[in-house]
C-alpha cells in the first residue's frame, strides 16, 4: 500500500468515527448518555463540557440522570440542556438533574431519519473529497515521472477500494441507526 493510500485510510477512519459520534447524538426513543455528549455549559463565565461538571448516567430506558459535582452548577446545566434544542425538559432535584425522554412521534422519527441520511451523505462526500485529493496527488506523481502508468492504475484501484469500504461502513451505521430510531 502506498503512503497516499495509508493517508486516505486514516482520513476515512476519522471521518467514520466522527460520523458515528454525530449519529450517536441523534435522539432515539431510548435514553443515551451520548445525547448530552459535547454539550457546553456556561459555568462561572466560561464554557465547560457537561461531563466535567457531573456524572451522566442512564438509570432507566427513558431517563438520563446527571449527578452534579457542584450544586451551584445545577441551574447552569439545566439552562444548557434546555438551550441545546434537543427537545428535552430537565428537572432539578438537589444536585441531580433528571431528564425524562419522551417517546418520539412518528413524524419526529421520520424527521430524525432524514437528518441521519443527510449526515451520512455529508460524511460520504467528505470521503469522496479525500479520494479526489489523493487521486490528484497520484496524477501529479505520474506526470512528474515518479510513478509508472501501471503503478498509477494500481494505486487508483487501491484508493477506490478504500473509498468503497468506508462508504459501505457509513451506510451500515445509517441502516442500523435508522432501525433503532424507527423502533417504537
Amino acid at each position: 500500500m502506498s503512503t497516499e493510500t495509508n493517508e486516505l485510510t486514516d482520513k476515512c477512519k476519522k471521518s467514520v468515527e466522527h460520523f458515528k459520534k454525530e449519529a450517536g447524538r441523534l435522539r432515539t426513543g431510548r435514553a443515551s448518555a451520548s445525547i448530552l455528549e459535547g454539550l457546553m455549559v456556561d459555568y462561572y463565565g466560561s464554557m465547560v463540557p457537561l461531563q466535567s461538571l457531573g456524572t451522566v448516567n442512564v438509570p432507566e430506558p427513558r431517563q438520563i440522570m446527571v449527578q452534579v459535582y457542584d450544586r451551584a452548577a445545577v441551574e447552569a446545566i439545566d439552562k444548557a440542556i434546555q438551550g441545546a434544542n434537543l427537545g428535552l425538559n430537565p428537572s432539578r432535584d438537589g444536585s441531580i438533574v433528571r431528564i425524562n425522554i419522551p417517546p418520539l412521534t412518528e413524524e419526529r422519527r421520520r424527521d430524525l431519519v432524514k437528518q441521519l441520511h443527510k449526515m451520512g451523505e455529508e460524511a460520504k462526500v467528505g470521503i469522496r473529497n479525500n479520494r479526489r485529493d489523493v487521486l490528484e496527488i497520484l496524477k501529479k506523481k505520474e506526470k512528474a515521472k515518479e510513478l509508472s502508468t501501471d503503478d498509477h492504475r494500481r494505486s487508483q484501484e487501491e484508493v477506490q477500494k478504500v473509498t468503497d469500504k468506508y462508504t459501505a461502513e457509513i451506510d451500515g451505521v445509517v441502516t442500523s441507526k435508522e432501525k433503532e430510531m424507527m423502533e417504537v
